[in-house]
This record gives structure tokens, C-alpha cells and sequence, in this order.
């Protein structure tokens, strides 16, 4: 049987000789034609990369690939396929079915039993339910495909474990300066002529790109599309001419959570300005400004607490203020909060505290507190003790009884440990000097 692949079917289009004068997008013709020519993916296809090294063994497994857009998943998959002689097979979970996938496996069985195996590339895996991704098992397993699965997604979070365990995930990297750059430079040679920009507005494209290769291959289309003969645009007539390309952000997805993750560190880590340019980044992206005034609320009493009791009251505050003003003025309130928030001093005692009784709660059952505290209405309750010898803490010196409040059978508990930081400092003392107190006057058990 012959090793040669099998030709393409032709088109229409190129059938009638109409295919070469019909237009292709820049990224589409610089589409790499061999895994050297993929850049930004070094850890993956360099000497000692992962893929590499599957190739010189010739164990081709089943893959995930995890990702943003645009840095080569899919090209990737189709490369590997002609690197292995494998049949390559496309799918998208956006507009495939059941049906689809039986389609599939059934035309991977047929070649199969030909001696051609299938490379199945499953764009958007992750939107497949759990029973579709359950599909792919047993197919997996008895070598019927070698499944490629691209997500943009956790893969953690969105696959199911049965999938990953039968599959390694790879994680590709947004595209950094030097390999926009190379696109760029790859574009120019094939095009023939140079990007019709300075120094500064170079730089400007790059950024916009925002790491994403075909973004930047888009963006450079226009840039030629725009330009007139000689001219060279600066930053800001490139800014005027692409309005700017939108930043990547899908607010269900990971970019919203690693960006709330990072500002809620900066503000933990006492550092204002970090925090102010993720809250500007989000901003910037079109996040409701109520769920990040939610989380300045979150991030007083969970980081802040006692230390400062003023950080919650300005959290609350900048939500009403954002109420009150709207987009955009009420987004400088929002600011305020949470440069106030990183420049506080921080304790998470309040935060540790409660968790600690909640877990003793749950695990010491329903104990009864004891008979000194509790409100003796009837009679009966008063001949079995409720209320008998509590003692009025305003009667007391220092109104402090210095009396035990815990159930019996569960004693004397500590849960709330303040440190010597902000306001926490003052009632560290004060918790020492009633500690002090109450075994003076045998409170404590």
C-alpha cells in the first residue's frame, strides 16, 4: 500500500481556476508548514520540549492542548498529524453532536482497519457535556484516534477526569514581544515591503496584539490596508486608524478570575499601585463595577478586619458612592477604596477566628450554654437554675464579670488571636488585660 498521502479533494473554486485570485487573510498564508515554523511555543517545540520528544519516540499520545487564542493550538494539531502520518479529522464542539461524533469515530474505524490512524483535533472540548467527553473513552483507549482536544479553558475545571487521565495536558503560552516580532518580520518578507511604522507605533502593534499571533498578523493586514504611499503613522495615528484592538477578557472565563485573583493579592500584599492597574485592566475590559466594589467589600473583612475598622465603612462607602454617581465618575470611588484597602494595615485574626468556631460549632453538636447566661421566664426554669448567679457586668468593676460564657462540656475556647498591627494593637491589650481579670476572679476553667 502506498505511504503517499492521499491528495485533497479540490474545490469549486479551484477546479474552475478560480482559487488563486480569490483573497487570503494574511494569517491564513503565513499559516507555519512545518512544527519548526510555529513560534512562541519553545517549551513545547524546542529541543527539549514536550512534543519533541514524543516524536523522536514515536509515542504520540492523546492531548489537550490549553491555551488563549491565537498561539497555535490548531495549527499545531494539524502539523503533528502530517508529522505522524495520521489522518487529520476536525471537529468543533460548538457545532457537533452526537450524531457528528459517532460520524467520526465510525469513519476513524474504517481507516483504521485500511492501516491509516486518525488524528481527531476537538476544537472548544471543554463545551462538550459530561456524557460527549464521556464518548471519547473508549475510543481513546482501543487506539481508534489519537484525540486532540483545544481549550481555552482550565482543563481542570471543564474536563472530566476520566478524559484527563487518558490525556496529557499542554499548556501554550500567549505569545511574548520577540514572537510578535517574528511574525512580523516573516510578514514583511513575504509581503515584500516593511510595516509602515515608527519605532513607537512598532511597539504599540505588538501590545496590541496582546500575545495573541493571529491577532497581530490581523492587525498588521490593516495596517498595509491603511497606509498610503511613504507614509509611516506614529502611536498615535496607528491608536486613530485601529481604534484600538479590545482587550482579551470573558468575564466567565479564566482572564476574569486571574485578574480578580491578582487584584485581590496586590491589595493583600499592601501594594496600591499593582492593585490600581488591575482594577484599571478589569475596568478597562467592561467588568460591572458593582462585583469589584463587592470584592473591596470581601477583601475589608477578609484582609483588613479589625486592624483598620474604617477599611469596611470606606468599602461600603464606595459602593454607595458608585450608586449614587454611575459610570464613569463612580469608578474613581471604587479607586479610593482600594488604594485605602492596600495601604492599611492588614489581619486576617477576624477571618481565621470564624472559621475556627464555625468548625468547632459543627463538630461539638447542639450544647447548651451555660445556666448562668440563659433567661429564666417560668418558674420551672428558675428551680432548674437558668439565670442562677449571672452576674451584670455594668455592676462590676471594669464592667467585666470576668465570667465563663462557653457550654461546660465544651470549656473555655480561643478562637480570636489579634496581632500587634493598626487597631488590633489596642485590643490585643485589652483582650490581656480581662485574660488578666478573668483568672483573677475565676472565670476561666
Amino acid at each position: 500500500m502506498s505511504s503517499k498521502r492521499p491528495q485533497e479533494t479540490p474545490t469549486l473554486f479551484a477546479a474552475a481556476g478560480l482559487d488563486h485570485d480569490a483573497p487570503h487573510p494574511l494569517p491564513d498564508r503565513l499559516r507555519p508548514r512545518s512544527l519548526s515554523e510555529v513560534v512562541g511555543q519553545d517549551h513545547i517545540l524546542g529541543p527539549d520540549g514536550a512534543l519533541t520528544r514524543m516524536l523522536e519516540t514515536r509515542t504520540l499520545g492523546s492531548l489537550v492542548f490549553w491555551g488563549p487564542p491565537g498561539t497555535g493550538k490548531t495549527t499545531v494539531a494539524r502539523l503533528l498529524a502530517d508529522a505522524t502520518d495520521l489522518h487529520f479529522e476536525q471537529i468543533s464542539a460548538v457545532f457537533s453532536g452526537v450524531a457528528d461524533l459517532k460520524k467520526a469515530f465510525d469513519a476513524a474505524r474504517a481507516r483504521r482497519e485500511m492501516g491509516k490512524g486518525t488524528l481527531l483535533f476537538v476544537d472548544e472540548v471543554h463545551r462538550f457535556n459530561r456524557a460527549q467527553q464521556d464518548s471519547f473513552l473508549p475510543v481513546m483507549e482501543d487506539g481508534t484516534v489519537v484525540m486532540v482536544g483545544a481549550t481555552t479553558e482550565n482543563p481542570s475545571f471543564e474536563l472530566n477526569a476520566a478524559l484527563l487521565s487518558r490525556a496529557r495536558v499542554l499548556v501554550f503560552r500567549s505569545l511574548d514581544a520577540a514572537a510578535i516580532e517574528k511574525l512580523f518580520a516573516h510578514a514583511e518578507a513575504v509581503e515584500g515591503r516593511k510595516l509602515p511604522l515608527d519605532a513607537e507605533a512598532r511597539a504599540v502593534l505588538v501590545r496590541m496584539a496582546d500575545g495573541d499571533g493571529r491577532a497581530s498578523l490581523t492587525l498588521a493586514e490593516e495596517v498595509w490596508r491603511a497606509a498610503r504611499k511613504d507614509e509611516i503613522f506614529n502611536a498615535a495615528q496607528l491608536q486613530e486608524i485601529l481604534q484600538r484592538r479590545a482587550p482579551i477578557y470573558d468575564k466567565s472565563a479564566d482572564g476574569h478570575y486571574n485578574l480578580i485573583s491578582a487584584l485581590h493579592k496586590s491589595v493583600r500584599g499592601s501594594d496600591p499601585d499593582a492593585a490600581l492597574y488591575y482594577l484599571a485592566r478589569m475596568l478597562d475590559a467592561g467588568e460591572d463595577p458593582l462585583f469589584l466594589a463587592r470584592r473591596v467589600v470581601r477583601m475589608a473583612v477578609e484582609d483588613i478586619g479589625l486592624a483598620d475598622p474604617q477599611a469596611l465603612v470606606i468599602a461600603n462607602a464606595a459602593k454607595d458612592a458608585f450608586d449614587f454617581l454611575g459610570h464613569p465618575e463612580g469608578e474613581l470611588a471604587i479607586a479610593q477604596a482600594v488604594v485605602y484597602l492596600a495601604t492599611a494595615p492588614k489581619s486576617n485574626a477576624v477571618y481565621t477566628a470564624f472559621g475556627t468556631a464555625m468548625q468547632v460549632a459543627k463538630q461539638a453538636g447542639s450544647l447548651l450554654p451555660p445556666k448562668h447566661i440563659l433567661n429564666s421566664p417560668t418558674k420551672l426554669m428558675k428551680s432548674e437554675g437558668y439565670g442562677s448567679g449571672y452576674a451584670y457586668d455594668h455592676d462590676a468593676p471594669d464592667a467585666f464579670s470576668g465570667q465563663d460564657y462557653f457550654p461546660e462540656a465544651l470549656g473555655r475556647q480561643t478562637f480570636y488571636d489579634p496581632p500587634e498591627r493598626g487597631f488590633e494593637r489596642e485590643i490585643r491589650k485589652r483582650l490581656d488585660y480581662w485574660a488578666k481579670l478573668r483568672k483573677e476572679r475565676g472565670g476561666s476553667r
